[in-house]
């Protein structure tokens, strides 16, 4: 394996180290772990932005590293959200019928995928990259004050709405393919035509 592809892969593992990390304080409860937790989530999520825009930089963003970077962000959120909900279990008990949606949904892209390319997704479409940083914010303020109104209204419907198009996305996609930015990119794709690079995203 090249030192080139090394970076970057070595960027998407440390996201396993920081979700294993998020689980251990929140078991042996340190002083000030929910501190703690939101650095380890804030190194997760500038890890998780810069080891896409590091391999396409680098000239090897290849579907093997795209599979495993969306692999790699469901354990992390998956040991995050755990620990949180551990760490503040009476905000998830009162939110508990959205947030069974919310998880529904992301299970529901799993399937849909598997089922038509026996592949799971990695469309790391625009509007899921967006979602990410609402979720990132409201992981952080239930950590902190263990409450959300707003924000968590605005991670629900805009993560029912990129599910949605996500799991459009893979039926108007006749093959499988990582990094579709958005439904339209995905016509694009199925009628055989380039997708429009954006330089901030898929560039």
């Amino acid at each position: 394996m090249s030192l080139k592809y090394q970076i970057p892969t070595l960027l998407v593992y440390s996201r396993v180290i920081l979700g294993f990390l998020i689980v251990a304080v929140t078991l042996f409860q340190p002083e000030f772990y929910p501190i703690y937790t939101v650095i380890f989530l804030t190194m997760g999520l500038l890890s998780d932005i810069f080891d896409g825009m590091l391999a396409r930089h680098l000239g090897v963003s290849n579907e093997r590293l795209r599979r495993l970077d969306s692999n790699v962000d469901q354990i992390f959120f998956i040991c995050a959200i755990v620990s949180i909900y551990l760490q503040q279990p009476a905000f998830f008990q009162q939110h508990l019928y959205p947030i069974i949606i919310l998880v529904a949904s992301e299970i529901a892209i799993y399937v849909v995928s598997f089922i038509k390319f026996r592949k799971e997704v990695a469309t790391h479409s625009l509007g899921a990259k967006i979602w990410t940083l609402f979720l990132f914010a409201l992981l952080v303020q239930i950590t902190l004050t263990g409450q959300s109104h707003i924000l968590f209204l605005i991670v629900f419907w805009l993560g029912i709405l990129t599910r949605a198009e996500i799991i459009a996305i893979i039926l108007v996609l006749k093959h499988w393919q990582n990094d579709v930015p958005n439904l339209k990119q995905a016509w694009r794709i199925r009628k055989g035509l380039a997708i429009q690079h954006n330089r901030f995203f898929n560039g």
